[in-house]
């Protein structure tokens, strides 16, 4: 997958299949459009094009003003759709001025302007232009003018469900992670640096890599304790098994909220190496336990339980 940044310095696309979106999350619904984009390309032997934008629009225009709680981030974003088999990934740098154009400006001076399209496709809920006001009938008639094809992928094609960032958001928030990955289509994930911590949880046999997340905008899921498996070079290498607790140590009188994770059957400094976890299950709520005698017995059951369900799933 070619990568551009620079709309000026675009390749001539050969019979250019695009669809536009943001594509937070990289989601069973993202999936079917690209699904389609790609058997598009291949019936009329043209590209596949995926336009998308950096930041994330709902940080720049109207009343979503401020951070989002991002699925992915950029180079999640970017590892995911070349996973998918895309041939180019436009990243549009998207600015109040590009918020403010009008729907047929978007549509004459940006999309067919620098990409020629040969047909564009897009989810039966997408809007553009300035108010969101342009959509499907408006590109279909700027596309009967100028030359390019529309074809737009109706709700039901959609898995009878709308997915959407925002159910995987409420999700991941609510501890249905079986619920937001159900909707990946991947268990989610995250990557961060591993930091120094008090280590209480080596003294008590159940030593933790405190990460310190890379990108702040990423969404972490809900307090609890979870079953993640953990690779320690981001997206390759060997996967290791482990138990991962989100929150506030009641047990420990913690005052900070904390990402720990336990790596089963490993014993080796991480401190400053960046690691990814996958998070694949829920296993409980955060909880203050009378003492740490409890906590251990309590963290051997997670264990057991963790290792059961990661056996089963991964």
């Amino acid at each position: 997958m070619q990568v551009h940044k620079d709309l000026v310095q675009l390749p001539p696309f050969k019979n250019a299949v695009i669809t536009i979106g943001t594509f937070d999350g990289v989601h069973l619904g993202h999936q079917q459009i690209i699904k389609q984009l790609k058997q598009t390309a291949s019936m009329v032997n043209g590209e596949s094009v995926i336009i998308t934008f950096n930041p994330h629009p709902r940080s720049v225009i109207g009343s979503y003003g401020g951070t989002v709680a991002l699925l992915n981030t950029f180079e999640e974003k970017v590892y995911l759709l070349d996973k998918a088999g895309i041939d180019h990934l436009v990243i549009i740098p998207f600015t109040n001025e590009f918020a403010n154009k009008t729907a047929e400006e978007y549509c004459r001076d940006f999309i067919f302007k620098y990409f020629k399209p040969h047909t564009i496709i897009i989810g039966y809920d997408h809007r553009f232009g300035k108010n969101r006001i342009g959509d499907y009938h408006l590109l279909e008639e700027i596309g009967l003018e100028l030359g390019f094809d529309v074809k737009e992928i109706d709700e039901k094609v959609l898995n009878e469900v709308t997915i959407s960032s925002t159910r995987i958001r409420n999700a991941l928030l609510e501890n249905a992670i079986e619920t937001a990955n159900q909707f990946l289509g991947y268990p989610y994930f995250f990557e961060g640096e591993v930091v120094k911590g008090n280590q209480v949880g080596r003294t008590i046999g159940y030593p933790t890599a405190n990460i310190q997340l890379n990108i702040q905008e990423k969404l972490i899921p809900a307090d609890g304790v979870y079953a993640v498996s953990i690779k320690l070079t981001p997206y390759s290498g060997k996967t290791h098994f482990g138990m991962m607790n989100i929150g506030y140590r009641p047990t420990v009188d913690g005052k900070k909220r904390l990402i720990e994770v336990n790596i089963f059957d490993f014993d080796a400094i991480l401190y400053g190496k960046t690691i990814q976890i996958h998070v694949h299950a829920f296993l409980r709520n955060e909880v203050k336990f009378s003492g740490l005698d409890a906590l251990i017995t309590q963290l051997e059951g997670d264990a057991i339980k963790a290792k059961e369900l990661l056996l089963a799933l991964v």
